[in-house]
């Protein structure tokens, strides 16, 4: 029986990795297809989203079947019910990438009144902070995990530097304000992404630790 069990848990580990790598990509397409202002890899994001929502709920059945199975207990409880936490993120994360791409579809047919430098930035700092929680969790890297939750302030900087310099150019020429508004509503769609990654390293401490936020859950 536990080796059946162990079997199971090395398969929903590959499962979690499988789905952090798409939403990853949908992430990457989705700053890609912003600077670039390609539209035909925008819209592929938004019609590939529910490949990221039927994977959430494959995995969202796996880890019921488990606990109702195998009747996991201590550490192995941690994990499941961690993982049923971190795919709620993931699925969160991916309907950001499709939120910022059908932004990206309205500003399409206008040139960015200011190159974006800023908001790339953010997405790479997110992308660092999903990969980095993810192999965390596979890893059982505590450390790792306490990392990303400190990176966030990475993010959170650039969000404000953003919002500033965009409400700035609102200031000197209205006739701007309603692409930079857009521009600052990607912006915080990386800004949630990035909380959302920080949700799941809290969830990968949880596993390693029964700690969540400070409480001691289990």
């Amino acid at each position: 029986m536990r080796s059946k069990f162990n079997e199971q848990l090395t398969q929903l580990n590959n499962s979690l990795i499988e789905m952090g790598k798409m939403v990853e990509q949908s992430i990457a397409d989705a700053v890609k297809a912003l600077i670039e202002q390609d539209t035909a890899l925008a819209q592929k994001i938004i019609d590939s989203g529910n490949e990221i929502n039927d994977k959430e709920k494959e995995l969202e059945s796996f880890c019921l079947k488990l606990l109702l199975q195998q009747h996991p207990v201590a550490g192995d409880l941690r994990l499941v019910s961690s993982v049923l936490k971190i795919i709620t993120d993931l699925e969160r994360i991916g309907d950001h990438a499709e939120d910022i791409s059908e932004l990206t579809l309205l500003l399409a047919d206008k040139q960015y009144v200011r190159p974006l430098v800023n908001t790339p930035k953010m997405a790479e700092a997110t992308m660092k902070m999903l990969t980095d929680s993810i192999e965390a969790f596979v890893k059982k890297d505590l450390e790792l995990a306490e990392s990303v939750i400190a990176y966030d302030d990475v993010v959170d900087e650039l969000y404000v530097t953003v919002k500033t310099n965009l409400i700035k150019l609102i200031k000197e020429n209205p006739d701007n304000g309603d692409q930079a508004i857009d521009i600052i509503m990607i912006a915080k769609y990386f800004e949630r992404i990035g909380d959302h990654a920080t949700n799941i390293a809290e969830w990968v401490i949880f596993s390693i630790t029964g700690i969540h936020k400070d409480s001691k859950i289990m």
